[in-house]
């Protein structure tokens, strides 16, 4: 099947009309029914429903078509970065990570690096779970990453960003962001949201606001649910400063605790590659001048 074909399913899948979808496609009706049994034939199933008011998608031709449309969006974005890479860059590095902010200074970063390397592209990915193991299986070239997660793993270097303080989100009226300094007394009388993938400092910290200060409690699975809730009135949560997008939505207010979370960015040691080397003394040199960065 090639790029041709898959743009013809799914032209006909979103209009389920032959003639309307050929004329769509600038082609002729009985090329666009030829080339789908074409396909159909290649794959071994019915693709679509034939009738006399047009065609229906079959059971296994609606799934068929929800993962096509997928690989096909993620085709065409690889060859317009291939475009654009081919066009100016000699060479990439790839990073990733779970948000902009996780990298607050990333696109000033970017920005002066560009100016002493103008053929590398930096390009960033935000698909942290996956994008972490396409990092240890050498599919991109640096990572953010809490220090703990990778501290035993081979081949690898850490270099140290900076170390994350925990703070407390609440809605931006709650009263608590009149105060300077929270402190753990203040959230009895609150209900706590948990969980959500915690790094086990911030669990250990959870775990200690129930049981001192007897704070009421309930699980969140993760962070994106976890801030619905806070803005549901639901509850408030302790966070590291690295996940904080900085939109404005919540108070993140500074919390009092001693736990930090050392966050850093990682590379392969078997890339030397001078203009890596540049990048990642840059990104190290932003958070040494502006420890106290907004996080």
């Amino acid at each position: 099947m090639n790029t041709k074909q898959m743009e013809y399913i799914l032209e006909l899948a979103q209009v389920l009309n032959f003639n309307r979808a050929a004329e769509n496609l600038f082609i002729s009706q009985p090329t666009l029914t030829y080339q789908i049994k074409l396909v159909e034939k290649e794959i071994g199933f019915d693709i679509f429903e034939r009738s006399g008011k047009g065609a229906a998608l079959t059971p296994a031709g609606a799934q068929f078509v929800g993962t096509l449309r997928s690989i096909y969006n993620q085709l065409f974005a690889a060859i317009e970065q291939g475009q654009n890479f081919s066009a100016k860059y000699k060479e990439s590095i790839s990073i990733t990570l779970p948000i902009r902010s996780a990298i607050y200074f990333l696109p000033q970063v970017i920005a002066q690096f560009s100016r002493s390397f103008p053929e590398v592209s930096i390009v960033a990915n935000f698909d942290w779970k996956d994008g972490q193991n396409a990092f240890l299986k050498g599919e991109h070239d640096v990572t953010f990453a809490m220090e703990y997660t990778l501290k035993r793993v081979p081949d690898i270097i850490c270099h140290h960003l900076f170390d994350s303080k925990i703070y407390l989100i609440t809605e931006k009226n709650d009263p608590l962001t009149k105060k300077p300094l929270v402190l753990p007394s203040d959230l009895k009388g609150r209900t706590l949201m948990v969980g959500g993938g915690s790094p086990p400092m911030l669990r250990a910290l959870q775990q200690r606001m129930i049981q001192e200060i007897h704070v009421d409690y309930f699980n969140s699975p993760d962070h994106d649910t976890t801030l619905t809730n806070v803005a549901a009135h639901r509850g408030v949560c302790l966070a590291p400063g690295f996940l904080n997008d900085h939109n404005g939505e919540f108070a993140w207010l500074n919390f009092d605790s001693e736990v930090i979370i050392p966050c850093g960015v990682y590379t392969h040691k078997n890339d030397q590659r001078e203009s890596l080397r540049a990048f990642i003394k840059l990104l190290q040199h932003f958070y040494l001048d502006q420890p106290n960065f907004k996080v």
